[in-house]
């Protein structure tokens, strides 16, 4: 398993949300990074948690991570464990009152309550090997994304989120 955080959440050249994973020993434009696709929604939890940005209304992850602390669990990682046919698997564990639980989760949803729990994500090393991709981003383009997510929250509507 190898450590990671989250670099960004982009979008792909058809308008698809990617959540960028990088290892946190390499620094931005080098080595690899990892590509998951995920859904506009889990884009905009993870970049809200990522950049501590303030929502009039809970998200569904700021829920779930209420709802944990009010059972006195905590989240003390959550791991992206394998690929099969291009879906990624991940699971979160809580440790709830001294008992160990592994809850299955799609990444997104993993990934979005460690940034709001503060806890470490990590990949399993088969998952970078097989979906990692050379790091070419440059911190240009990482100032870049963050003014454009800020524009982002400032102009957002929550009718926008409705099914």
């Amino acid at each position: 398993m190898v450590q990671v955080r989250v670099a960004g959440v982009a979008l792909d050249s058809s308008g698809q949300h990617v959540i960028l994973l990088k290892p946190i020993t390499e620094l931005p434009g080098a080595g690899n990074i990892l590509p998951i696709w995920i859904g506009a929604q889990e884009a905009t939890s993870i970049l809200v948690a990522v950049e501590n940005a303030a929502t009039p209304r809970p998200l569904a992850h700021d829920l779930m991570r209420t709802m944990l602390e009010t059972l006195g669990a905590e989240v003390t990682q959550v791991e992206v464990t394998r690929i099969d046919d291009g879906t990624f698997y991940a699971d979160v564990t809580l440790n709830a009152g001294g008992t160990v639980h592994t809850v299955d989760a799609r990444p997104s949803d993993a990934v979005a309550l460690a940034s709001r729990t503060g806890s470490p994500i990590f990949v399993a090393d088969a998952v970078l090997e097989e979906a990692g991709t050379p790091d070419m981003l440059a911190d240009e383009d990482e100032e870049e994304r963050l003014e454009e997510f800020k524009d982002f929250i400032e102009h957002v509507d929550p009718e926008d989120f409705r099914g």
